[in-house]
């Protein structure tokens, strides 16, 4: 039997999100990491000692690069269309961080250049990958709970407190959370429904002066098959998620003593616009604040989701730290899950795109699952600001 060789990623953008997907491609057993490209010299130097491979200085010598088959795009949102069209035009594989674009034109360029190219594009959305995640659906597509009738997800982070370059804070540039995190609570609404929204009604907040961009939404999406997903997501650094985390042998939730610590981090070492792109930057990669690249956490918590409870005709799935707690007709049970590479989820993103190239496999989070996706995103943005129900138009259901 002939093993497919692994796949050569090259990592375009060595910051926050590059480095967090680090761990999982480093110790995958069907990639290698082949090269990288950022701006930052720092980051290059240090990602060229720890990997041994080329660094660049522009995302077309990544591109170009015949070492390397798959370009896994982690730069900032606005540039992730233009990168997406040079990886294809190179005729390299595609890993993008969500979102795909920040516009639904956009994405159909995409999908016309992977298309025409003949290149599998996977859009990152890492909460729908995860674990948890994936038992629940496998659950409803059973149907031994009955048919699937409510999603809601809530979620309570200090997400806009971390340190931002100024177009983080700027909703027309792809920042805030309806870009960054609300997506993330999408995805797995869609992945676990099937795919098929019908309607978004929708209210998002800024209410921070000094931060002008969606810092909270409260969404209700409506599937085709009378199915609701409710959303809320606060990034407001008071309330926090990581509350509601228990596993399903311990129903404690966690004490926490870092309350608002964010939010202060922030106020104390960033006084200006350019201080806290400092901040930014030094947690990028080889900057004193990096985070580990090695195997990484075990946790299966998603911060994203927040308390997430599924509900069918009959029966309700809590999605919690280690797998799923079900509550039905005859009481409570756990489904406790092992997972043993890294941080969850963040390899099955690159199972996906293996599986799409060595074997064939159509993928779910592929182009036009992505523009999907947005198109619920801007929803959310375009009902809040007019104050009605939005139709969609552009969804497609998971491609089994």
């Amino acid at each position: 039997m002939i093993v497919p060789p692994p796949l050569r990623f090259g990592v375009l953008g060595l910051g926050r999100a590059g480095v967090s997907m680090l761990p999982a491609l480093r110790t995958h057993p069907h990639a290698v990491v082949a090269a990288a490209a950022d701006l930052n010299p720092t980051a290059r130097a240090q990602f060229t000692r720890d990997f041994e491979v080329p660094a660049y200085d522009s995302a077309e010598a990544l591109c170009a690069s015949p070492e390397v088959g798959v370009v896994y795009i982690a730069t900032p949102h606005q540039f992730h269309a233009e990168h997406c069209l040079l990886a294809a035009a190179n005729g390299k594989h595609i890993v993008v961080e969500k979102p795909l674009a920040l516009t639904l034109a956009d994405c159909d360029t995409i999908i016309d250049a992977v298309e025409r190219a003949g290149v599998t594009l996977i859009v990152g959305h890492t909460a729908s990958y995860n674990p948890t995640v994936g038992a629940a659906r496998a659950i409803i597509r059973t149907g031994e709970l009955g048919r699937l009738r409510l999603i809601n997800f809530a979620a309570y982070t200090p997400f806009l407190y971390r340190p931002r370059r100024p177009e983080e804070l700027d909703s027309a540039s792809g920042g805030g959370i309806l870009f960054n995190q609300t997506p993330h609570q999408v995805d797995a609404s869609r992945l676990l429904g099937g795919g098929m929204l019908k309607s978004v009604r929708a209210t998002a907040g800024v209410w921070d002066p000094g931060r002008r961009t969606e810092g909270a939404c409260a969404a209700l999406l409506q599937f085709d098959d009378g199915a609701a997903a409710s959303l809320v997501y606060s990034g407001y650094d008071h309330f926090d998620s990581l509350e509601f985390r228990v596993s399903t042998e311990d129903e404690r939730s966690l004490s926490l003593t870092s309350h608002g610590a964010t939010r202060r981090a922030l106020n104390e070492g960033a006084r200006s616009p350019d201080e806290e792109t400092a901040m930014l930057s030094a947690m990028g990669y080889g900057g004193p604040a990096m985070r580990s690249v090695g195997p990484g956490g075990m946790g299966m918590f998603q911060v994203e989701l927040g308390l997430a409870i599924v509900s069918c005709e009959r029966g309700d799935l809590r999605l919690v730290a280690d797998g799923l707690i079900i509550y039905d007709d005859e009481g409570r049970r756990s489904l406790p899950l092992r997972y043993d590479r890294g941080v969850p989820g963040r390899g099955n993103v690159f199972d996906e795109l293996r599986s799409a190239v060595v074997d064939g496999i159509r993928p779910i989070h592929d182009a036009r699952w992505g523009k999907a996706t947005l198109e619920a995103c801007l929803a959310i943005q375009q009902s809040s600001k007019e104050d009605r129900e939005v139709y969609l138009s552009h969804q497609v259901t998971v491609g089994d």
